[in-house]
């Protein structure tokens, strides 16, 4: 397993190469498939975070990649966001695209950056499942925690296993009860937890052999750009249909959490 200072290079390697969706996100896929499912993602952000009525709030976005979260709450009328990134090239990219808004070279494991409650709301997009570390991890939670003002939100994607957790180098899918057991530690509480996606991304919390039938599917289909293109347009389609039906999904999930008023008696 990685350690953090490989991780950090990993993504700065990565996101200097690739600043597209694909460097965020499903890279073997390629940036035709990644495309279409990032609108996915988009529709099930907004839908989800307009409920939370952010406008003119300020807003934290922790682990900002390309900047795809930032626009979507200048979308939703944020009075200002902040974002940071462990990645130096993701932050100097951004501070370009956003010249308006403040950016800056800050992991989500140490946020000291910032002071104590001073967000509205907070984001946390594809982020935490990459730390493999499970101190840093619990760290995460907790740093956010810190920063985001008692009755405050905090979105983050995660994948939610309710079967045994999956480690890999750069990626660890923790359980459901594990993730809510540290957001409850940081004092916050699961409001809603929904699908991102259904079929545009690893079966994560799948049983074995439709994992493996349906990633050397989506890896088949997506062999060239134009096959990946048309898959997606095709799968989009179904997806944004299927994430509005279900409670939960076999990929990644989107949670809003809200920070308590006050600590629970210990």
């Amino acid at each position: 397993m990685a350690t953090h200072g490989e991780l950090r290079d990993f993504w700065e390697h990565r996101l200097e190469g690739d600043w597209t969706e694909s460097g965020v996100g499903y890279r073997a896929l390629g940036r035709p498939f990644n495309s279409w499912m990032y609108r996915v993602r988009e529709e099930v952000f907004l839908r989800e975070v307009t409920r939370l009525a952010p406008r003119g709030a300020r807003v934290l976005d922790a682990g900002s990649g390309t900047g795809f979260y930032v626009d979507l709450w200048d979308r939703l009328g944020a009075g200002t966001v902040t974002g940071c990134d462990m990645a130096h090239a993701a932050v100097e990219r951004l501070r370009g695209r956003f010249p308006q808004h403040r950016f800056v070279r800050q992991d989500v494991s140490d946020l000291d950056a910032f002071e104590d409650a001073s967000f509205d709301a907070a984001s946390c997009m594809d982020v935490l499942f990459h730390i493999t570390d499970d101190d840093r991890y619990a760290a995460a939670f907790g740093s956010l925690g810190r920063v985001v003002r008692p009755g405050g939100a905090l979105i983050i994607s995660e994948n939610c296993l309710q079967r045994p957790e999956q480690r890999g180098e750069h990626q660890v899918n923790r359980t459901l009860e594990t993730i809510t057991s540290l957001a409850d530690e940081a004092g916050f509480d699961v409001v809603r937890r929904v699908p991102m996606l259904v079929l545009m991304n690893a079966q994560v919390d799948a049983a074995l052999p439709w994992r493996k039938v349906w990633g050397g599917f989506l890896r088949a289909v997506t062999i060239t750009a134009f096959t990946g293109g048309l898959a997606g347009s095709l799968l989009y389609r179904v997806d944004r249909r299927l994430v509005r039906g279900r409670r939960e999904g076999p990929t990644t999930e989107l949670l809003v959490l809200r920070r308590r008023e006050r600590s629970r008696p210990g």
